[in-house]
């Protein structure tokens, strides 16, 4: 058995967004405000044909758009219409869900670790999903009235794709998916709004360079605004969204699980000079006290990545400012 699978317990779901912290700076879309006026389409039930995709996809590109999801129309449509109605709010509204010290959900922006680090251009509400039990309703916003409703329906649909998404990677791999069996997952969730930058779109970013420090993460574009682009073979190449689509990505702890084999992708998120963009991020997450094993398949086959406790990994990656892939050099084992 190459994963060894978390032992239970509420703690390790409740902390889960507590394992950083930010800095509060301004509110970046009442700022934009005041300044100015194919890849691999895949199944998710995939056959022989498909499950070869999805092994080049992982393999190749670390990402792909997933059609045929299985998510209904109507939760994707009403995800869509609350996300957008509560970043038009009035920022005193959005402001009562603001982050408090030490926690990570809430409105706000992560990743900001001194005052004078560079700020991307986009805010953001974070929410811990899944599992039900551990959710702090208190950041879970009453306006639009059908918010938390369209937020409940969809993460539980999500659930469902990433648990197929997973078990056709668990093919590809020919390895047991019990580490990201439903019950032992954590699933958080942030929608983040990039304001238009109609004076400099050139000279800011919405998202730095990053890695995601995730197992898998699944993107919906809530308005298809493009922005989003990812790093490939050193070049920056845009994602047109799809609107029957949702975008898939590995993260830093299935790089790990695989030892090397299937690459979590490096990806930013520009800004439109014309129109803002939204966008919802779900991570999903083996619970804190999960330990990631690599697995190694032949003997001669070298050992790329330490054993990880998902816990270390978390608080590393959370604690730091975004900085392409930098995180995942600590799970290295050294000279390799």
């Amino acid at each position: 058995m190459e994963v060894e699978a978390p032992s239970g317990g509420s703690a390790s779901h409740s902390n889960w967004l507590k394992v950083g912290t930010t800095i509060p700076v301004r509110n970046v879309q009442a700022l934009a405000s005041s300044a100015a006026d194919e890849l691999t389409l895949l199944n998710a039930d995939t056959g022989e044909a498909e499950g070869a995709k999805f092994r080049f996809a992982c393999d190749e590109w670390g990402f792909f758009q997933l059609v045929n999801h299985g998510v209904p129309d109507e939760v994707i449509a009403g995800v869509k219409r609350d996300t957008e109605k509560f970043f038009q709010l009035p920022l005193d509204v959005k402001n009562v869900y603001a982050q408090r010290p030490g926690d990570l959900q809430g409105y706000g922006q992560a990743f900001v670790q001194s005052d004078d680090q560079k700020l991307d251009w986009g805010d953001l509400l974070g929410l811990l999903t899944q599992p039900p039990q551990a959710r702090d309703m208190s950041y879970w916003p009453s306006q639009p009235h059908t918010f938390r409703n369209s937020i409940e329906e969809y993460s539980s649909e999500l659930m469902k794709v990433a648990d197929s998404v997973v078990a056709s990677i668990a093919k590809t791999l020919d390895y047991d998916p019990e580490l990201m069996a439903e019950k032992n997952v954590v699933q958080t969730f942030r929608m983040s709004y990039y304001p238009q930058c109609s004076s400099t779109p050139e000279k800011v970013l919405g998202f730095s360079p990053h890695s995601d420090g995730s197992f898998l993460t699944i993107l919906l574009e809530v308005n298809s605004v493009q922005g989003l682009q990812i790093k490939w073979h050193g070049a920056w190449i845009p994602v047109k969204p799809r609107r029957d689509a949702l975008l898939v990505n590995v993260g830093d702890l299935l790089e790990i699980m695989t030892n090397g084999k299937y690459k979590s992708i490096e990806h930013r998120v520009t800004v439109n000079a014309c129109k803002g963009r939204v966008s919802i991020s779900s991570f999903h997450v083996p619970k804190l006290d999960a330990i990631i094993i690599p697995i190694v398949r032949i003997m001669e086959e070298k050992v790329l990545y330490k054993k990880t406790k998902v816990e270390e990994y978390a608080r590393l990656y959370m604690s730091n400012k975004l900085d392409g892939k930098r995180a995942l050099d600590h799970a290295k084992i050294s000279g390799i």
